[in-house]
């Protein structure tokens, strides 16, 4: 049995792709009792920290309601990560 992703965290992560890609761009890997795995694949901006790109996703969340944690980052590759995100609440969207 397939656990529907919210309608929020979709938009919210084609948003996300929207003014990141290619530098770095998220694709759902799973939603699964609350907890959101997403894997970044990009160049990346190095000079910013490849963890600031995975922590922006959190921020775009919350504008669309979504109140999330990142709980781990997993190290693929130079230019991929694993991240997990626990969902805590799906609210209102910022304006």
């Amino acid at each position: 049995m397939g656990y529907k992703i919210p309608d929020e965290v979709i938009d919210a992560i084609k948003n996300y792709n929207k003014y990141r890609s290619p530098e770095a761009t998220a694709e759902i890997i799973s939603y699964k009792d609350s907890v959101l795995t997403v894997r970044f694949t990009g160049s990346f901006c190095f000079t910013c920290g490849v963890n600031d790109w995975i922590e922006d996703l959190k921020y775009v969340l919350e504008d669309y309601g979504v109140e999330a944690e990142i709980a781990e980052i997993i190290e693929e590759s130079e230019t991929s990560r694993i991240a997990r995100f626990d969902i805590r609440k799906i609210g209102v969207r910022r304006p």
